[in-house]
């Protein structure tokens, strides 16, 4: 379990997308945490959740949390999804709760009542793609993973690829018992005159 949670690649488009989130979401924490940046600070911003937003305290806590904590586990990539999913979950609630009725965009004239929700969107986007992709390269999970992506045969399914016209169709096939298992880089099946095996490449 340990072990798909911190599974990632080395891939250096998914670590932008996650240092560009830890760094804006370290920021919005520290605000509310420690009162970086014209912040609140965590006494204020319990106070203002809990009675102008009557938003239970433990609730306001974790909310706090979710941006301060997870915006440090990003820039680090430590615990990547879990960071992600804690981001996307308070993103989710705060369109629910506040920006939901002031429409898409934000507030750029200054003549709407509040912020609009294209902001949370793109948020969970992203927090969405990290929870599938992992941390990416040059990140804590990557390092203790061994830079190994959890991709087997058996839980992809069957993926066709044509590797070239006359070494006839490659074919990943779950249901070949030898393979199930085994990382995608290290295997090959051969489709010939209904002739199947399963070797590995070299």
């Amino acid at each position: 379990m340990i072990r798909k949670l911190l599974a990632t690649s080395n891939d250096w488009t998914v670590t932008m997308l996650r240092l560009v989130m830890g760094v804006i979401f370290f920021a919005h924490g520290a605000q509310k945490a420690l009162g970086w940046f014209g912040g609140y600070g965590f006494s204020g911003t319990i106070g203002f959740f809990t009675q102008q937003m009557h938003i239970p305290a433990v609730f306001a806590f974790l909310a706090i949390c979710a941006e301060f904590l997870g915006g440090i586990g990003l820039i680090l990539g430590a615990l990547g999804r879990v960071a992600s999913f804690g981001i996307a979950c308070n993103m989710v609630v705060a369109v629910l709760m506040v920006h939901a009725t002031n429409g898409l965009f934000m507030n750029w004239s200054g003549q709407q009542k509040g912020e609009g929700f294209e902001f949370h969107l793109l948020a969970v986007a992203i927090a969405v793609v990290l929870m599938v992709r992992g941390s990416g390269a040059l990140s804590v999970d990557h390092a203790l993973s061994g830079g190994s992506e959890v991709r087997t045969v058996a839980s992809i399914g069957r993926v066709r690829m044509f590797l070239s016209p006359l070494s006839g169709l490659t074919v990943l096939d779950p249901h070949v018992d030898e393979c199930n298992g085994l990382p995608l880089s290290t295997i090959r099946y051969k489709f010939f005159l209904g002739w199947r095996r399963c070797s590995l490449l070299r």
